[in-house]
């Protein structure tokens, strides 16, 4: 594949722009380029639809203007390698228009998506350069393919954007982000919602997640036969790696997808692995966060809150309180990487559940949080039940009476039997490991992450991660 090719759709604006870094490889490592917003498209062309793309456009025609204004080529170089200040220059774009896929030209799965608006998939990414170009390819291989995938490379210092781009993505890089993932996703929505059309689909992957071919196909179905739904979301299973560590969280997601395909596909969050919206809704969160009716989050209506630390449920909440519905089919699965030691699992933890806990405060107790707030008060429960029996077995061992209890045993049984059938589909030899309670490691682990949350947020303890 030519490395200068660049992924270029036609928007429904007449001047497609971007005023965020546009990063392009010829095979020296360029400056980074911008749309120009008074670029002029030199060709004529009719408007008209399309869902996806069956091949990639013909390469647009390009042309630069220098300017004196230094900026630094982020995401081009490779850790170590020294970064030269160019001079910034601006793209000229000359876009093609979208071929009309038919019916025959993209492979068609049992999902059965209609076409019907234009799919953008964006990626946001820091420091992911080991693996965004699995996550592009695997978005390139949907047997229901996106008109555009956009890599937000965000303050990275690794190669991501170069490889996203040899990948085929489009590579935009973020513009003085301090708010991480949810900034990263505000200046591109920012620019991106208003060129597109109320029809037209947007989805969220993140970069560390790899969507299964059918992905796409069953969520843009599951979308369009269902205007009351706000969000499609995904199952996902944990990546190979990390050890013990890693084998415990692929447990621990295969039981969550049961719970989900048992629910048929019902779930109290769309989480960031994979996300399908919409146009319109996201439109909508836009204007109502800017009216007040939803929290404000960065003041500028950002369809993301950059003041959580859990800006994918916080967004759910948001779009429940508009009375919309969110959904994980089963059939829309995926991979995602799992943690690879015990440190950066106590984070990424201890993250969720604080932020959890915090979006809950933020919107109070309403008709949609209150299921949460009652799996909040049991968690806590469950925290309490816990140290009160690790209290009770050390105090039985510290008098020397210690003898088992009945009530325990009767409980540990019924965790034993839970354990066994929720990893069935595993396989038999995961379900003979199971029976032998093993995973109370990971329970307990928990347990402890989750007090420690709870204190932090009544103690207002400031957050970090």
């Amino acid at each position: 594949m030519d490395v200068r090719r660049d992924i270029h759709t036609r928007m429904e604006a007449p001047h497609n722009t971007f005023r965020l870094p546009l990063w392009r490889d010829p095979g020296n490592r360029p400056p980074p380029l911008r749309f120009c917003p008074q670029a002029r498209h030199t060709r004529e062309h009719k408007p008209h639809r399309a869902a996806a793309t069956a091949s990639l456009p013909e390469e647009p025609t390009l042309s630069t203007d220098q300017t004196t204004k230094p900026i630094d080529t982020r995401g081009g170089r490779h850790i170590g390698q020294h970064r030269r200040r160019i001079p910034a220059q601006r793209l000229h774009l000359t876009q093609t228009p979208l071929e009309t896929v038919t019916t025959g030209s993209v492979k068609r799965a049992i999902g059965r998506a209609k076409p019907g608006g234009r799919l953008i998939v964006v990626v946001p990414a820091h420091n992911e350069e080991q693996g965004i170009r699995e996550t592009v390819q695997a978005l390139h291989g949907q047997t229901y393919r996106p008109n555009r995938v956009i890599v937000v490379a965000d303050n990275c210092t690794d190669d991501t954007a170069g490889e996203a781009y040899r990948a085929g993505a489009q590579v935009l890089s973020t513009d003085g982000n301090t708010h991480k993932k949810a900034g990263a996703l505000n200046q591109v929505f920012a620019e991106l919602l208003p060129q597109l059309a109320d029809d037209d689909l947007v989805m969220v992957v993140d970069a560390d997640s790899q969507l299964d071919a059918d992905f796409l196909n069953f969520a843009v179905s599951k979308l369009n036969a269902d205007p009351g739904l706000g969000a499609v979301g995904g199952i996902f299973r944990g990546s190979e790696g990390g050890g013990f560590v890693g084998h415990l969280q692929r447990n621990e997601y295969a039981r969550y997808a049961r719970d989900v395909a048992r629910l048929k596909g019902k779930c109290l969050v769309v989480t960031g692995t994979a996300a399908l919206f919409r146009a319109v809704t996201l439109k909508r969160v836009k204007q109502e966060r800017l009216a007040g009716r939803l929290p404000t989050g960065d003041g500028r209506g950002g369809i993301y809150d950059t003041s959580v630390l859990t800006e994918d449920n916080e967004l759910t909440f948001a779009l429940l309180h508009l009375g919309y519905r969110v959904l994980s089919p089963k059939e829309c699965t995926l991979t995602t990487e799992v943690m690879e030691s015990w440190l950066d699992l106590w984070r990424q933890r201890h993250r969720w559940k604080r932020g959890a806990i915090e979006n809950c405060v933020q919107y109070g107790l309403t008709k949609v949080t209150w299921r949460y707030w009652g799996r909040q008060i049991f968690t806590m429960f469950g925290v309490l039940v816990t140290f009160t029996y690790l209290a009770t077995v050390a105090y039985s061992l510290t008098l020397g009476h210690f003898h088992l209890q009945p009530l325990w045993m009767a409980v540990s049984a019924v965790f034993v039997v839970e354990r066994v059938v929720t990893v069935r589909h595993r396989g038999w030899k995961h379900m003979l490991v199971a029976a032998t309670m093993y995973e109370l490691i990971l329970d307990m682990f928990l347990q402890f992450v989750h007090a420690k949350a709870y204190a932090d947020a009544l103690l207002g303890r400031e957050r970090n991660w």
